[in-house]
């Protein structure tokens, strides 16, 4: 078995990892064919389409209206033998209207709560994100390659 077979995670183990994180690095696509790489917060969907919101004048999505190709990043590790990550190529589609924004809003600050999800939510904080969705664009990402790798698979041999 090759080194490569022996570190590729599992669907599972993938799902259970991008689970975990509350961050990961979109890469779009510049006018200029340079990578733009930018932390996002996002949710997954049932479907397992990865959704984030940003304001609809950056620059990510000026690129994806250009071009909507992506590769998103997760990623840890402090040593070699530790290293594991997933990079997920996809599609970006972009939806503008308030109803989807808030949802992914909602589904996104759910993430980030100990408790309660999204259904925790206050009066307040759901009419700020109401106002802040009049200003922001949602992307969901379509998955069409994963590639992931975990290091701690080879039990520190290399």
């Amino acid at each position: 078995m090759s080194r490569r077979d022996q570190i590729i995670m599992t669907a599972d183990e993938v799902d259970a990892y991008l689970k975990s994180k509350l961050t990961i690095v979109i890469n779009s696509i510049g006018r200029d064919g340079v990578p733009h790489p930018a932390p996002m917060w996002f949710a997954v969907e049932d479907d397992g389409a990865i959704v984030m919101t940003t304001f609809t004048k950056s620059q990510k999505i000026q690129n994806l209206k250009r071009d909507p190709r992506v590769t998103l990043l997760l990623e840890d590790g402090t040593v070699y033998a530790e290293l594991r990550g997933v990079i997920f190529h996809g599609v970006a589609e972009l939806h503008r209207d308030t109803d989807s924004v808030v949802r992914i809003l909602r589904e996104i600050n759910a993430r980030g709560r100990d408790g309660g999800g999204a259904d925790a939510l206050s009066e307040a904080e759901q009419a700020g994100m109401r106002v802040q969705a009049e200003k922001r664009t949602a992307m969901r990402i379509r998955l069409t390659k994963v590639v992931s790798w975990d290091h701690r698979k080879l039990g520190g041999v290399y």
